[in-house]
């Protein structure tokens, strides 16, 4: 991953931090243990800056609670997580795919405020029912508030947080349609990222009482990520009721496996087919059973391309990715980039090949006129 480092697994789940982490853990405990050294002059040499250390590494441990909150959420809903990332905002727990359901949604996006809130009870008591003081009271004081906190800043209802995809279930739940609730929460992401950029730059020039340098780069991240997930979200609405079989590239590369390869040369390549230089084999019932490159003309001598036929130079199927002519292309898409596959061929449910589906045949069926949000 770019710019992260991998430090092990936690639960069978990749985690990760961002080389951004390092800075704020860096100003965390700079900050506190400037704090702790101020408000307690009894602690020695680097005593408080140790503490300091500590603090700060228990307040990214509940941030890595709070994304694993999301990610037990969703594995009881047999949705695996990639991995989990902490950064400089806080952290990122990465699914393999949404919810099926607005209420298996629902869950997944309130689970991790949920873990905030039940970690502020328990620090929260914690410090008024032990006999604690001094540092120790102040480190377990500071980690109450900080989980309060996470779990009310999350909660406001605009994408990229929490609440953002609470209010994309809700919706969801309303309108019967994923990507109408993905725009909605996108859209008052946005309006809140503006207002916090407004509010940070209007305080770093004085104008304004409210907010900080802190504001106005919280305004960015969050204007920034919602940008993102409206442009998914509408391109999503674009996607709505369309297959794998509607993306199908013209003309796709297809040969038999009995035509003999003077005539695969001639018909074929000297048709103006030139561009492909693999072409998908199929059998009499129009059954995918194998691939062919141009270059495998080379190792045929010219002479016997007349009664040699395109199955004896062709190789297996067997590394070609498929997908169900009906299944959604929404879900084709993510296979594309998750397998990071450039094509794919398109069965039918008969199990003969419908073609080639291709990144640039997605593009060029979204430019359509014809394909409009549902």
């Amino acid at each position: 991953m770019n710019g992260n480092l991998r430090l092990g697994n936690l639960f069978g789940i990749p985690f990760y931090v961002n080389v951004s982490w390092f800075l704020v853990l860096a100003l965390v405990t700079w900050d506190y243990g400037g704090g702790l050294a101020r408000a307690f002059p009894q602690l020695e040499g680097g005593l408080p800056w140790v503490l300091g250390l500590g603090a700060a590494l228990l307040l990214f441990a509940s941030v890595l609670a709070h994304e694993l909150g999301h990610s037990f959420a969703a594995r009881r809903q047999g949705i695996g997580v990639n991995s989990i990332t902490l950064f400089l905002f806080g952290g990122l727990a990465a699914l393999e795919k949404e919810s099926e359901t607005p209420k298996g949604a629902f869950w997944v996006a309130i689970a991790g405020p949920l873990v905030s809130f039940t970690l502020f009870t328990l620090f929260f008591t914690a410090g008024q029912v032990l006999p604690i003081s001094g540092p120790v009271a102040g480190i377990v004081g500071l980690l109450a508030y900080i989980n309060l906190a996470l779990g009310a800043f999350n909660l406001i209802p605009g994408m990229p947080l929490d609440g953002g995809n609470v209010l994309k279930a809700l919706v969801w739940q309303i309108t019967g349609q994923p990507y109408k609730g993905l725009v909605v929460a996108s859209r008052v992401g946005q309006l809140i990222g503006w207002t916090a950029i407004v509010l940070g730059l209007g305080s770093v020039v004085g104008l304004s009482p409210i907010g900080s340098v802190w504001t106005l780069l919280i305004g960015l991240f969050m204007l920034q990520n919602a940008n993102r997930t409206a442009q998914f979200g509408e391109l999503q609405g674009r996607l709505t009721g369309l297959t794998a079989a509607d993306a199908v590239v013209q003309n796709s590369p297809i040969v038999m496996a009995s035509t003999p390869l003077r005539e695969f040369a001639d018909t074929t390549l000297l048709s103006g087919a030139l561009t492909w230089r693999k072409f998908l084999v199929v059998d009499e019932t129009g059954t995918l059973i194998g691939t062919i490159l141009v270059d495998a003309l080379r190792q045929v001598p010219r002479e016997t391309w007349a009664y040699t036929p395109v199955s004896a130079v062709m190789a297996s199927a067997t590394g070609l990715m498929t997908v169900s002519s009906d299944q959604p292309l929404l879900e084709v898409i993510q296979t594309l980039e998750t397998q990071n596959q450039p094509a794919l061929a398109v069965i039918r449910s008969d199990g003969s090949l419908a073609g080639l589906l291709e990144k640039s045949s997605i593009q060029a069926l979204l430019q359509s006129p014809q394909v409009q949000p549902a």
